[in-house]
C-alpha cells in the first residue's frame, strides 16, 4: 500500500486542481516538452508557466532537466498512485454502503405482498339512437 502522507496528498491534489496544470500533464504524458512549449497553448508568460511547473515539481509530477538555458520537463506519474489509492479507499467505503442499501431495498421489496393483477374492464358501448 502507498503511504498517504498528508503533505504529499495536499501537494498532489493542489497540483491537479488547476486546469492549466492538468493540461500540461496531458501534454507531458505524450512526450517531454520545453517550458515554452508547455506555455504556448495558454496566454501566459514563461514566468507564469514556470510557476505552474514548480507546483507540479513540488508534487513530484514533473522532473525538469536543464541543459544550458533550455528547461525540458518530463512527466513523473508515480506520485499519482498515492492519490489513486486514497480515492480507492473511499470508493470501497461507498461501494460497501451502496451494497448495504441495495440489500435493504431488496429485503423491503421481498417483504411486501404482491397485489393480485386487476383484470382489464371492458368498456360498454353506447347504443346508437
Amino acid at each position: 500500500m502507498v503511504e498517504n502522507n498528508p503533505q504529499t496528498l495536499d501537494a498532489l491534489f493542489h497540483a491537479l486542481s488547476d486546469p492549466t496544470r492538468r493540461s500540461m500533464l496531458q501534454a507531458l504524458a505524450r512526450q517531454p516538452h520545453k517550458v515554452g512549449e508547455l506555455a504556448a497553448p495558454f496566454e501566459m508568460s514563461l514566468a507564469a508557466a514556470s510557476k505552474h511547473i514548480k507546483v507540479l515539481e513540488h508534487a513530484g509530477l514533473v522532473r525538469r532537466e536543464i541543459s544550458g538555458r533550455t528547461h525540458t520537463c518530463h512527466l513523473e506519474a508515480m506520485p499519482m498512485h498515492a492519490g489513486l489509492e486514497w480515492i480507492r479507499h473511499y470508493e470501497r467505503f461507498w461501494n460497501s454502503r451502496l451494497d448495504a442499501l441495495e440489500a435493504l431495498l431488496r429485503a423491503d421489496d421481498a417483504a411486501r405482498p404482491v397485489p393480485a393483477p386487476v383484470p382489464p374492464q371492458r368498456r360498454k358501448r353506447k347504443k346508437k339512437e
